[in-house]
């Protein structure tokens, strides 16, 4: 079956039906959704947003956590002709009505009476989007006076169900005739970016963006029926969407987390074949493991770190393509048995591969999953590229790079080295923005702000935002996320943030990883049980800090080393304003509140 849009994706998942399309956990237990009934769903959800007025070209939002509903829900959405506008469900209030003011939003879907409640404008001005409401806890009846302020109705997603039952039973060609309506240019979805440089823009990626995508991504990953997934990143976001597309495209089962603190439960639990995750997720899993192998024996230890030092070397041997010794390979194979496969029975015992997408991935990060038998295949885009720009595969992977560019999308360095993009894949525009998308694009080549490489076999590298770049008052220009990723390879630093632009040095904003520091201080006979702020103020603590850093950037260049720090007692916070929905630094925003401490370390 060939597919051209999200519509007839949908009917190629109903194509080949399964048991299992959806898997909800909670309460402990897992539920799941056939693909028949899926597709009943779908088709009476859109019938009753065709009733609540959705013509073609209308923008309907989606304020939800991963969940079955949100895909029932998008899906929906597409078959009605409509541009579905996902909406971070950790947003705030204000973001929220922004964004249904933006888009225009006719309706609204959300997971939660909490959720709705954002949507209601305090002001008493109308919100202007009728709402569907997915869980129980509205008042019964057929239309639910919400508040005075809501200019349209709240149902509850049954009663939305019972409405696409009555308008299928009077027109039984409705849904096929408002399919008919969608094309290949329609515009899909309006995804606003995160905003770390100033309000979100929306990007507008119609059916084709999507499916050039999905098509290209599956014809190079290996994913098929038999395998089982597990979501825990946002949907909202334009990785995992595309992530998911291309799963129903390949006839996958996926299984979504009850929330992101039950993800390592879950994994054990549904036993994944494949997961996307963002670096954070690898980052703090190769902390927790560090942390269990220093707190048992010395010979555990021991072991732990011989099995490592043999999977690097082994990992050596395969990416040159060199044959192992075989002294070396039977040395692995004791390693497998004692520690690697143990350690992989904690990612449910059958996982295959990870993709990581969303930021940068450390090279030492994905050489420690890689050494332990691990495989993470690390991809690059934006979400104005819909998303995937580059990935590495099973067959061609290459250490410290983002993959081979995929079919379908051309890539340039520009002269000062910028990435531009070229493709079906990239996006139409910014919705109402034509300033913004005349400074993005040039000449059909997509502006992706990017600083990176290409090498002669096609591998791209990215080494920084051309918006992050610092440049001293030496002149020199410096690339702050090879530094802070450097400094976050060390066990007692969970986040760090270089600073120093127009400045005569690089100085950095470190934050600690508590745990791991009243450890060690416990373990010196140091008073761990402290105020974080005392205990950071130690002169040990600080001389701790100081070699750390030192080490974790030994190979930089001297201009590059961070001369002075800051240890701060808290992790910046999506509340806080200060990391956007997928954990991105807001510079700018990090650098006018801690501005006094910047210019103390200067």
């Amino acid at each position: 079956m060939t597919v051209k849009t999200l519509v007839e994706l949908f009917d190629r998942v109903l194509a080949h039906p399964r048991p299992d399309l959806l898997l909800s956990r909670s309460g402990g237990g897992c539920q799941s959704l056939s693909t028949a009934e899926f597709g009943r769903r779908v088709r009476l959800l859109c019938l009753a947003l065709v009733r609540m007025g959705v013509e073609p070209g209308d923008r309907v939002a989606l304020l939800s956590e991963n969940r079955p509903e949100w895909q029932i829900a998008d899906f929906a959405i597409q078959n009605a002709g409509g541009v579905s506008v996902p909406i971070y469900p950790t947003s705030p209030a204000a973001q929220v009505r922004y964004l249904l003011d933006d888009s225009g939003a006719k309706v609204c879907l959300v997971s939660t009476p909490t959720q709705l409640g954002k949507v209601i404008d305090p002001t008493g001005g109308p919100a202007g989007a009728s709402a569907i409401v997915f869980d129980a806890g509205l008042p019964s009846g057929p239309r639910v006076a919400v508040s005075e302020q809501l200019a349209g109705e709240a149902i509850p997603l049954e009663e939305a169900y019972r409405r696409g039952e009555e308008a299928e039973r009077a027109d039984p060609s409705l849904f096929e005739r408002r399919r008919e309506t969608v094309r290949p240019d329609s515009l899909a979805s309006i995804i606003y970016t995160s905003g770390t440089t100033g309000d979100p823009k929306g990007v507008m990626l119609t059916h084709s963006n999507f499916i050039s995508n999905v098509l290209a991504v599956a014809q190079l990953v290996p994913i098929g029926p038999e395998d089982v997934t597990l979501s825990f990143l946002p949907l909202s976001h334009a990785f995992e969407r595309i992530v998911e597309c291309v799963y129903m495209h390949q006839g996958c089962s996926i299984a979504y987390a009850a929330s992101m603190d039950t993800v390592p439960q879950d994994i054990q639990d549904i036993r994944p074949t494949i997961v996307a995750a963002v670096p954070r997720f690898f980052e703090k899993f190769q902390s927790r493991v560090l942390e269990t192998v220093r707190s048992g024996t010395a010979f555990r230890r021991s072991l732990f770190h011989w099995a490592i030092d043999k999977g690097r070397r082994r990992l050596e041997h395969l990416s040159s393509g060199r044959r192992m010794p075989a002294v070396l390979a039977f040395q692995w194979l004791i390693a497998e048995r004692l520690v690697f496969s143990p350690f992989r029975v904690r990612l449910g015992g059958r996982l295959r591969f990870f993709i990581s997408g969303g930021a940068p991935l450390p090279r030492e990060v994905a050489e420690f999953f890689l050494s332990a038998g691990i495989l993470i295949l690390e991809g690059y885009g934006l979400t104005e590229t819909s998303p995937v720009i580059s990935v590495n595969t099973p067959d061609r992977l290459r250490l410290g790079t983002v993959g081979p560019v995929i079919p379908g999308v051309s890539v340039r360095i520009a002269g000062d080295g910028e990435v531009l993009v070229r493709g079906e894949n990239v996006m139409k525009g910014y919705w109402n923005r034509p300033e913004a998308t005349a400074e993005a694009m040039s000449d059909g080549w997509f502006h992706t702000g990017d600083i990176g490489r290409l090498d002669p076999d096609g591998f791209l590298t990215i080494t920084d935002r051309k918006k992050d770049l610092i440049i001293t008052s030496a002149g020199k220009n410096i690339a702050p996320q090879p530094i802070e990723n450097a400094l976050r390879t060390s066990r007692f630093i969970a986040n760090a943030l270089c600073v120093g632009d127009r400045r005569k040095y690089i100085a950095a904003l470190i934050v600690p990883e508590l745990d791991a520091l009243r450890a060690w201080a416990r373990e010196r006979g140091l008073t761990s049980g402290e105020p974080p702020a005392s205990l950071l103020a130690r002169p040990e603590v600080q001389a701790l800090y100081r070699q750390e850093i030192d080490r974790a950037t030994e190979g930089f260049a001297p201009y590059e080393k961070v001369k002075r720090f800051a240890l701060l007692e808290r992790d910046f916070t999506l509340d806080a304003g200060e990391i956007t929905p997928t954990l991105k630094v807001k510079r700018r925003v990090v650098n006018g509140k801690y501005a006094d401490l910047i210019e103390s370390l200067y």
